[in-house]
This record gives structure tokens, sequence and C-alpha cells, in this order.
């Protein structure tokens, strides 16, 4: 049996019937790698095998009486393998866009919280000989950082696989209810006992903050609670669609280098052009900046394989407000720098540990009468978007054989703010998953197909510093081949004939006849 920290037990308080809080990934795989061919079975029984390397898979909740403290972790005993991993036909003709919609509407299905707390579904029928993979998991179970950490462990490294050692695995007892109300309390007692230190360590931060903001020297990122409103922050429905994007990895690097900014502010920048396109396509670019949130992970070296939520967030300005792709990277650039500088200030760990002190009956309440009452559009939004940025392996992985060739992932929408974008890189890739309410943004491929143009207005922009990388190479076609290979070859042959020569002139005339006579033969060979 374990506690839910406070921020694993926030995600359940605000989650509402519209406002789902799993997270999921969209995973295309070839097939092809298979030995035998595909077989459902084959991915059902990979993921049974790695079962006791993922704990959050075999977990489930327990409800404490009268809501004294956070919900408890234990192993399920009732634990059936068939209920979460489920299988699907992909729409003709099997293209992302299909993959899409069928991914949507597994995203608008909340999880059943008397189950381990995750989904995996298999769609079957997609092109070329391909297979996508949905996975959706409970944002109280994980975080981005552990979500990749789970990668790692659920996947393999070859087409061939790994021995996993079977390890029995033993269910809880379900707790009794004096047990959950014992443990609340003497978990109640212990918070109390930290209180004194962290009620300290927060004057210290906001005598700091205050000291800050009133030196002008000191940098800012962007202010919850100013961000304009727009179409994309309105309350929300049940109902989910799902777009898809892809950009190259080293070119986004390139980028960043010819500009002297951060990968995260080119991704930034990115998404500010695209929500920029589109809100002007829509006649609805406010003037002012829209505002995003960005989740940032505040993990220790020591707790890169903790399952628990450790994140925080910074709020920065997308300077959508400003026309020049130049002068709006620099503007966020700015911005990230002084969220980052805030976010020190606050520290790390003061969001993670006031959230132990969080109500269930007060945020779930909350979170309710936000959404009935449609207070997203009466009180404005607090930040216009979610931007989550999760570095994923540079290599490639395997599931049951097969190759996974695209990962694109899928963050939460919330009251106020119905769409999130997040990002993850894979191999020599960034894949962009878009999630929205399908109400407010029915046309999300549009706004995912606005991304191309957004990334390359910047990589024209760092052309002018690096003209690399705007150049275009010359096409290589099959007579240029030859030629070269010809050329080559009577280099060769020439230099050749040289060194073997005769001292001779009659002997020396002889043998470069003979050698032009041999590369004249090569290289008509060669044609």
């Amino acid at each position: 049996m374990e506690r839910l920290t406070g921020i694993d037990a926030t995600f359940l308080y605000v989650e509402t019937h519209n406002a789902h809080m799993h997270v999921a990934m969209t995973g295309i795989y070839d097939v092809s790698s298979m030995t035998g061919g595909y077989k459902f079975e084959t991915v059902k029984e990979h993921i049974r095998a790695r079962l006791q390397l993922v704990p959050q898979f075999t977990r489930r909740l327990v409800k404490v009486p009268f809501n004294l403290h956070h919900p408890v972790w234990i192993e399920d005993p009732d634990f059936n393998l068939d209920y979460h991993v489920r299988r699907i036909g992909c729409p003709e003709p099997g293209g992302r866009r299909e993959l899409a919609e069928v991914a949507g509407q597994i995203a608008s299905i909340p999880l059943d919280r008397s189950c381990p707390l995750w989904e995996a579904w298999v769609i079957e029928g997609l092109k070329h000989d391909r297979i996508g993979f949905v996975v959706k998991i409970h944002h109280a179970a994980i975080d981005g950082a552990s979500g990749a950490e789970i990668m790692t462990q659920l996947y393999d490294l070859t087409p061939e696989g790994r021995e996993i050692e079977p390890v029995e695995r033993i269910p809880d007892k379900v707790p009794s209810e004096q047990e959950l109300i014992t443990y609340a309390a003497i978990s109640k007692l212990k918070l109390a006992r930290d209180s004194v230190g962290l009620i300290r360590r927060t004057a210290a931060t906001v005598d700091q903050m205050i000291r800050s903001a009133r030196n002008p020297e000191s940098h800012h990122g962007a202010v919850p609670l100013t961000a304009p409103p727009t179409r994309l922050n309105q309350s929300i429905g049940p109902h989910r669609k799902v777009a898809f994007a892809r950009l190259p990895l080293e070119r986004a690097k390139d980028v960043k280098d010819a500009l002297g900014v951060k990968l995260n502010d080119v991704i930034l920048a990115v998404c500010a052009g695209t929500l920029r396109r589109y809100l002007q396509r829509h006649e609805d670019l406010p003037e002012e900046a829209l505002i995003a949130m960005c989740p940032i992970s505040v993990r220790t070296d020591g707790e890169l394989h903790e399952g628990a939520n450790m994140v925080s967030g910074m709020w920065a300005s997308l300077a959508t407000d400003i026309e020049d792709p130049g002068e709006r990277l620099k503007a966020i650039s700015e911005s990230t720098a002084g969220a980052k500088s805030d976010h020190e200030r606050v520290g790390a760990h003061t969001l993670t540990d006031w959230a132990e002190w969080s109500a269930p009956r007060t945020f779930g309440l909350a979170s309710r009468l936000y959404g009935s009452m449609h207070l997203a559009e009466s009180l404005g939004p607090i930040h216009n978007v979610v931007i989550s940025n999760v570095p994923g392996p540079p290599f490639p992985l395997y599931i049951g054989g097969a190759e996974l060739v695209a990962a694109y992932p899928m963050g939460p929408v919330m009251d106020g703010a119905g769409l999130n974008i997040t990002v993850l890189s894979y191999r020599e890739h960034i894949d962009i998953g878009f999630m929205v309410d399908s109400d407010l943004i029915p046309d999300v491929w549009d706004m995912a197909e606005d991304l191309q143009a957004a990334f390359d207005e910047l990589v024209e922009l760092g052309g002018e510093v690096d003209p690399t990388l705007t150049k275009v190479a010359a096409p290589v076609t099959a007579t240029s081949k030859s030629a070269k290979q010809a050329t080559k070859s009577g280099s060769k042959t020439k230099s050749s004939a040289k060194k073997n020569g005769s001292k001779s002139a009659k002997s020396k005339t002889s043998k470069s006849k003979a050698g032009n006579s041999k590369g004249t033969k090569k290289s008509s060979k060669v044609s």
C-alpha cells in the first residue's frame, strides 16, 4: 500500500465528466520485422511479460473513507490483462487521419477507476503493413518524464527482444476502512510536523519574489490569469479530436544553433507561428500575446525511476502579437529565460510540497463548478494553451518485434484551455500531438498543417545566418552519376599509366596509349 502524492491526487480531484486527466500516445509500428508475421497475441504477450517492470500497470486506487487523505495504490488482486489490452480496426484507407480519428475516440472515454488506470489499443488495418498502438494512462500515475521511462521498460531495443526473468506478482489485500483511516491519521501527523519548515521556506520565497519584482534589471516570464480570451479558451465537452505533425530533429537543432537560442525556444516559436496562422484565419487573433503553460520536470538523478508526478510549471509568452518571426522568437526566448528564473526563485518542489495539502472535496467541487457554470468564459483563461516538450529515446524501439516508427504524444485538455500540444523527440524526428476539444477546434488538422509553414519561416530566418540551412542540393541524375564514375575511372587509369611508364619516350607513349584505351573501355562499361 502506497499513498499518492499531493500532485498525483490532484489530477484525480480536478477530473470531471468533461475534463479527462489521462495522457496518451499514438504509435505507428512496422510489423515486417516481427518473426512469423503480425499476431495480436504476440503484442499482448510482450506486454504480459513486462508487467513486473511497470508497476503502474498492476496497481489500482483505494479511496480513504470520508476523503480524510489522498487515496492509496494497492497491487490489484483482480488484475486481468484482457481488460486492458484490446484491438480494433482502422477505417479505410488506414492513413494518419483515420488513425487519429480512432485515437480521438479512445481519448474521449475516461478510465475506469476500479481497475489499474491504463488501457492499450492495437489498431489494425493501417497502410503499408503497419499497426497503430494507442496507450492511455491516468496522469495520477505518470508525468512526462516517467512516461518516457516506461517506454524504455516496456519496449525492446532489438526485434529479437530480451530475456526477462519472471517474477511472481503478489497482490495486496484490500485494506479495511479502519486500516485506511489509521494510515491517513499517521500521514496527516507527519504532514503537520513538516509544515513548519514548508511555511518558513515559502515565506523566504515570497520575500525573494518581491525583491525580484522591484528590481528593474530582473527578467520574468508571463503571469497566469493574464491570458487573452480566444476561441480556444472556453468550457469544454467530453469529446476529443487529435492530429499529428512531424519535424526533423537535426534541422531544428541547426536552426537553434544558427539563431543562438534553446531548442525549447524553437519549439515554442513554431507553436506560436502555428497558432498565429490558425487564429488569423478565424479572425480571432488577440492584440495581446498568447500565454503557454509549460510543464517542467523537477526530478533529480536519483528520482528518474520514480513513478509519481514530479512536475512544476512555467508560464511563457508566445509573442503572437509580434508579426516578425525573428522578433517573435527573441521575445519568446527572453520570456522563457525569465520564466525559468521565476521558477528557480519559487523553488523546484514548492508546488509539489504544497500540493500535499490539497483537499479532495474542495478541489473536486471547484472543478465541477468551474465547468458547469462556464466560468472559463466569464473569468478569463489562466493560460491559452499547454505546451509540453518531452525528450524521447534517440534509438529505435520494438514491441513484440514490431518497430516503432512514429510516436505522437497527447496530453489532456481542460476547461478554459481546449488545446494541448505535446512534443516528443524520437530518433531523428520531433513528433507532435495535438489534443483538442472537438467542439472548440473541429478543424484541428488545419492547425497541424500550419506547423510546417511556421517551421519553414524559422529555417529561412536561420538561413540568413547559416546559408547551408536553405541551400538546395543539386539533383543527382543517372547521367551525372555515370559521368562522375567514368571520370574517376579514367583518372585512376592515367595515374596507373604514369606510375608504370618506361624511361624511353617510345615505351612511355606506348604505355600511355594502352592506359587510355583501358580507361575508355572502363568508362564505356560504367556508362
